[in-house]
């Protein structure tokens, strides 16, 4: 069987396990509501359709990644081109840019120089499923850790060219659809929408060395990629997920998420069930989630986990697989306001950015005193905007204290 054809019976089969487990999750949700709790069997049978699902969706975006890196490789050898230039991290690129040597000779000179680098696609994950993976990292004279992952690598990737975007977001959706007979009148459902407008912001910062830190490239590479570019990162999975909107901020998916609703959870419900629940309130306003965000001290404590045995529950300390739970991928952050929450959504389909202008780094000695000074300033900078289609895709709410062993 080809790839093509399993990619259609995978789909086919995950169409309908999403129909099944939205009729279990709207059943389970009644129960819930009736009895105050659900029954054990209910619960097994709704937690084995989900992981079903989940694995489905994951094998589904296994498979189009597969594809796409065919084609991809196709177009590359068929330009020339090589992969290895595709991988090429953001310090990398900046120290092979031709336009540097020339720079760092008219330094050396005693001339007055700038010289602008574009950087591309240097925030973005490449060759990898979606951007769901960070790759490991090309080394230059040391070797570099592994990045962890960002809130941009779940979130589903545009391009603007514009400095703003206009784009529709669903607000509601009232399903009236039912079985009609002959000659009666059919009733209407709702979808309701409102239209927006999203300014592309720009997201900088900069920092000064000495003129002969262009001596030593692989400095320079470690100084972009290591400090530089995790900076820049930082600062955009905090406008990603909290930024209010106002002046020249993002709207984050934060301030306009649903909040967490605990009604019908087991009682003694530790984090894990609270993420779970969470999941389940995704599922019922038709959007599956494909990820959830912790603070790092948080998903700490989920890894610690014991059983009465003392094994743990689904942290292994001889592990190499990147943060998982319920299936999902799990972004830890570590921005202080997301200690003791959660956020749990459909970040692949419900939430897109769109990058205006790629991560770029800009080497100068006019700045200020630099010239006086022999020393440099390096910028690195993008602009992106956020649009948050679906805002009950997506639910934050505080993790549960997990009861006393």
């Amino acid at each position: 069987m080809t790839n093509d054809e399993l990619l259609k019976q995978v789909t086919a089969s995950l169409e309908k396990a999403s129909g099944e487990f939205t009729a279990k999750a709207e059943a389970a949700f009644k129960e819930a509501k009736a009895a105050g709790d659900m029954t054990t069997a209910t619960k097994a049978a709704i937690d084995k359709v989900a992981s079903d699902f989940n694995a489905l969706n994951q094998a589904q975006t296994a498979l189009k990644a597969q594809l796409g890196e065919v084609e991809q490789a196709v177009v590359a050898s068929s330009s020339g081109a090589g992969q290895r230039a595709v991988a090429m991290s953001a310090g990398a690129q900046v120290i092979g840019h031709e336009g540097l040597k020339d720079f760092a000779a008219r330094v050396a000179g005693n001339e007055r120089s700038r010289v602008s680098i574009p950087v591309n696609a240097a925030l973005i994950s490449t060759g990898v499923a979606q951007g769901i993976v960070e790759p490991q990292r090309l080394p230059g004279i040391d070797v570099k850790p592994k990045q962890r992952l960002f809130i941009r690598d779940l979130i589903a990737p545009g391009r603007t060219t514009a400095p703003a975007i206009f784009w529709v977001q669903q607000t509601g959706f009232t399903n009236a659809a039912r079985v009609v007979a002959e000659n009666t009148a059919k009733p209407y459902s709702d979808i309701t929408f409102g239209s927006k407008i999203t300014a592309v912001s720009t997201i900088a910062h900069l920092f000064k060395a000495s003129k002969q830190i262009l001596d030593d490239f692989s400095q320079l590479q470690s100084l972009i990629d290591l400090e530089m570019n995790y900076g820049l990162k930082y600062a955009e999975e905090q406008e990603i997920l909290f930024g209010d909107g106002t002046g020249v901020h993002l709207l984050g998916i934060v301030p306009q998420a649903t909040d967490y609703s605990p009604a019908g959870i087991p009682d003694g419900a530790t984090p894990i069930d609270a993420l779970r629940w969470a999941m389940l309130q995704t599922q019922l306003a038709r959007v599956p989630a494909s990820g959830h965000v912790l603070h790092f001290t948080d998903w700490a404590k989920i890894e610690l986990q014991k059983d009465t045995l003392g094994r743990y529950i689904i942290g292994n300390p001889q592990g190499t697989t990147e943060p998982r739970l319920w299936n999902l991928p799990v972004v830890p952050t570590e921005i202080p306001a997301f200690l003791g929450k959660f956020l749990t959504g459909a970040f692949a389909t419900a939430a897109q950015l769109f990058d205006r202008e790629d991560a770029n780094v800009v080497i100068s000695t006019e700045n200020t005193d630099d010239f006086e000074k022999n020393m440099v300033t390096v910028r690195c900078e993008e602009r992106a905007a956020l649009a948050v289609y679906r805002p009950e895709a997506f639910v934050f709410g505080t993790l549960p204290v997990p009861p006393a062993a």
